[in-house]
């Protein structure tokens, strides 16, 4: 597998294949450091999701980017059946969800049309080769009516914050990252939210996939942003 050049960001395959090959290398201790460097907000910003996305109890959710299973956990704890999917056997192999898991490309879901009430997708927008080709697997996999719900990291608007929240993203992240995983890993973590297209365009391009209801919510003074929409 490639490794991750932070200097230069990788694109297409060469940036399927780093990113899976990191996310194998920081999967033993990577629930460790979510929970360190968020302070735990991780876990507020996913049931907020759960809850947003407002589905009947015992419906079919498609957790993708899965990693090692959080979603999975809160989306059973909210009463709904996830099935997790990653590309990285390293994150599958350290999940702690009771849930079916599928070793798969979220671009080229091994799943039926139509066949999924929902889905969800944790801080993985911004390590996908495309985003246009993902958000039409979703609207194939998603019956008419289902929810999604799109974590990702924000963009805060107050100056003050913005700042603050740059160097921790930027220079503390790593600091933490290195002492208790990998450094080079978490050192893209950050560079890789430029890979995130303008907040208007994401949602732009969920509504030409056949989504209807696109809302944008910032949380935690913008520090992560939620995506939620309707299958039309």
């Amino acid at each position: 597998m490639a490794a991750m050049n932070v200097d230069e960001l990788p694109e297409g395959e060469e940036k399927r294949q780093a990113v899976q090959a990191m996310f194998d290398t920081i999967a033993p201790r990577y629930d460790l450091v979510n929970r360190i460097m968020t302070f735990r907000l991780d876990v507020r910003w996913r049931r907020r999701t759960v809850a947003a996305m407002a589905l009947p109890a015992g419906s079919l959710v498609l957790d993708l980017a899965c990693g090692t299973g959080d979603f999975c956990i809160d989306l059973q704890k909210g009463g709904l059946r996830p099935v997790g999917v990653d590309l990285s056997m390293g994150m599958l192999a350290a999940s702690r969800a009771d849930a079916p898991l599928l070793h798969g490309d979220i671009l080229a879901l091994p799943i039926g049309n139509g066949v999924a009430d929902g889905a969800t997708c944790g801080f993985a927008l911004r390590n996908l080769v495309e985003l246009p080709g993902f958000f039409d697997e979703l609207a194939r996999v998603v019956r008419p009516g289902g929810r999604i719900g799109l974590l990702e990291v924000g963009d805060p608007q107050n100056r003050l914050i913005k700042t603050g929240y740059g160097v921790y993203f930027g220079k503390v992240v790593p600091f933490i990252g290195g002492l208790l995983s990998d450094r080079n890993a978490y050192r893209y973590l950050p560079k890789s939210a430029s890979y995130l297209p303008p907040s208007a365009e994401l949602l732009a391009r969920l509504a030409e996939a056949g989504f209807i209801d696109v809302e944008r919510e910032l949380l935690t003074a913008g520090c992560a942003q939620l995506i939620t929409a309707t299958r039309a």
